[in-house]
């Protein structure tokens, strides 16, 4: 399970000229079933996404397709983390400790 942090590097009015790309390139990873939840952070300086996913590397290579990263108007900190313990809705995702 990944948190993926987006952080803006640009005014909002940018960032607004480039969600709705964003907002389809969400859509197509709810579709796909990786993303769980996403949203604006408060106070709006970037977002948080919740996504399912056993390798790092794609996942980094999923956020660098983000319209926001080509359009130079956020950058991403990936937080990996164990699922150990969830909602019953998201028990598919739970996950258990190595060893």
């Amino acid at each position: 399970m990944f948190v993926l942090e987006l952080t803006y590097t640009a005014p909002t009015d940018r960032v607004d000229a480039v969600l709705a790309d964003h907002v389809a390139w969400l859509d197509e990873h709810y579709t796909s079933g990786t993303f769980l939840a996403s949203g604006r952070k408060v106070p709006r300086d970037g977002g948080v996404i919740l996504a399912a996913g056993t390798d790092r590397a794609q996942i980094e290579a999923l956020a660098a397709t983000d319209p926001f990263v080509a359009a130079g108007v956020c950058e991403y900190r990936i937080t990996e983390f164990l699922a150990t313990k969830t909602a019953p809705s998201l028990d598919p995702y739970r996950q258990q400790l190595p060893g």
